[in-house]
């Protein structure tokens, strides 16, 4: 029997209902706030500014959930891409302590807005698991341990029969677990909140792009196609989907791809030892495997680099090799759908916070960390609107800093993220 046809699909939109119809900006209208992008961080930025009293017009390019916001794995991590220390050693003690503890609080912010705003996403506050692949990683994890438990996070190492049941398999004899942290339908999330901006009176515009963005005396003013938005002050929140030449956020990440590939549901006690605990996890390899499942039993594999350019078989091959690697007790699986999202790199794995002009704020290069990080900066953005106070911030401005030729970065990493995962499905490497 021929497998079933794999879909290019995201999965996080697929499981969901249709989304509700959306308005197109076709005038011109005046406001206190514009926040151009409505990924997690604009709308969090919007709900904060509602919530505090002020009128909001927030505009994105495509659907809410089109970017990375919908199309990430749906962990809730703490902390950033790198090891707590290495924040304070390149942000100087006091920012890195300050953005270490803001970002090591960002999941219980999550789970916190989930909560008050009625977010149905299969939101799991039981911990994600990160996973050892050799002795390398054994030892990163340590560092990472140790470095965390001194600031007082809530994590503890698995080793032995307890990391075996809480990973599903006897290929890691090592994991971190965060019980700060947890999983999520991204997806699900950021309609969640788009919800919630309108219920709180926000006006929500969509399939609108900026094309301009000009100082107007007092004021700034956001054109679009069909109509423009005058506002005191303006959020710029597009991340790795940023669009326009009005836009120089751009000029300060580089864009890289994350893939995710999803099994038919699965069930009977090989799958259900699979991350028994509903925790999401990935592995310590440079081009790393994330490994979790969703509340109809699927199971999730995903690396850096994209598949939307490659065939069925490859998808397919790449999938297999993984999962017969971490889970070979389910046998043949069969794969569901693929999808890819883009994610805004920087040279150091840490974001970028701008205020290019008076009235204007923008931040970009989350380094896959959008959930957690889009969801207190969001906030913390909206407070310095309202307050002007860079003690609301997490870390103070920076200064603009160009990546040096971006589209080779781009285009470098992607053939050696496929490189990679040609010899796994080779297995020549894993």
């Amino acid at each position: 029997m021929p497998p079933r046809q794999l879909r290019q699909e995201c999965l996080w939109e697929r499981v969901l209902p249709p989304a509700p119809p959306a308005s197109r900006l076709g005038a011109s209208l005046r406001t206190q706030v514009c926040v151009i992008g409505g990924g997690i961080t604009g709308l969090c930025a919007a709900i904060r500014l509602l919530e505090r009293g002020y009128q909001v017009v927030l505009l994105d390019a495509h659907r809410v959930g089109h970017g990375g916001s919908g199309r990430n794995v749906g962990l809730v991590n703490a902390g950033t891409w790198i090891r707590p220390d290495d924040v304070q050693a390149t942000l100087g003690n006091a920012v890195g302590e300050r953005l270490n503890r803001v970002l090591g609080e960002a999941p219980a912010r999550v789970f916190e807005i989930i909560a008050r705003h009625g977010i149905d996403c299969q939101a799991h506050n039981e911990g994600t698991l990160h996973m050892a692949h050799n002795a390398h990683g054994e030892a990163d994890l340590q560092a990472r341990h140790d470095q965390w438990r001194r600031r007082g996070a809530n994590i503890e190492l698995l080793t032995g029969a307890r990391c075996r049941e809480y990973c599903g398999t006897d290929k890691v004899s090592l994991a971190l677990l965060d019980h700060r942290a947890g999983t999520i339908n991204p997806m699900a999330y950021t309609r969640g909140l788009a919800a919630a901006v309108e219920r709180l009176g926000g006006a929500l515009y969509q399939d609108t792009p900026v094309t301009g963005l000009q100082r107007e005396g007092d004021a700034w003013r956001v054109t679009t196609a069909d109509g423009s938005v005058e506002a005191d002050k303006v959020v710029i929140a597009t991340g790795a989907y940023t669009e326009g030449d009005w836009n120089s956020v751009k000029n300060d990440y580089f864009r890289g791809y994350y893939l995710q590939v999803a099994s038919v549901p699965l069930g009977g006690p090989a799958a259900e030892a699979i991350l028994p605990r509903a925790r999401g996890s990935w592995d310590t390899r440079t081009v790393l495997s994330s490994i979790r499942r969703d509340d109809d039993g699927r199971l999730l594999l995903g690396s850096m680099g994209r598949l939307d350019n490659k065939p069925a078989w490859f998808v397919r091959s790449w999938a297999d090799r993984i999962q017969r690697h971490y889970f070979p007790e389910l046998g043949t699986v069969e794969w569901e759908c693929h999808w890819t999202g883009a994610i805004d790199f920087t040279p150091d794995h840490l974001m970028r916070l701008y205020e290019p002009a008076p009235g204007l704020i923008a931040v970009t290069g989350y380094n896959g960390r959008g959930n957690t990080t889009g969801t207190v900066l969001g906030a913390a953005m909206a407070d310095f609107v309202i307050d002007d106070c860079v003690a609301d911030l997490p870390m103070p401005f920076s200064r603009s800093r160009p990546v040096s030729v971006p589209g080779l970065r781009t285009g470098l990493y992607e053939a050696g993220f496929s490189l990679y995962h040609a010899g796994q499905c080779l297995r020549v490497v894993l």
